[in-house]
């Protein structure tokens, strides 16, 4: 999904980050990873947490994020 604000467009994309010490570092690996791959990037908007459990306790933390990215270009092609 693109969203056009003002002269410029932005990407929205959901991630996944895991860690097994708490939903901090979940969102910290996904922004992280993220940013191997992206430049540019904008805003994260935490849309859901859980965690994954084996035998009673806690194994992993989870947090699905939303990540906005800008588009670079120039100004003479808009």
């Amino acid at each position: 999904m693109e969203e056009a604000i003002g002269n410029s467009v932005y990407n929205f994309i959901d991630l996944v980050g895991t860690s097994t010490e708490g939903w901090e570092d979940a969102v910290g690996n996904a922004v992280k990873t993220a940013g191997l791959n992206l430049t540019n990037m904008r805003v994260v908007e935490v849309a859901r947490m859980d965690i994954r459990l084996s035998d009673g306790g806690i194994v992993e933390y989870r947090a699905r994020v939303r990540l906005s990215f800008k588009h670079e270009v120039e100004p003479e092609t808009l």
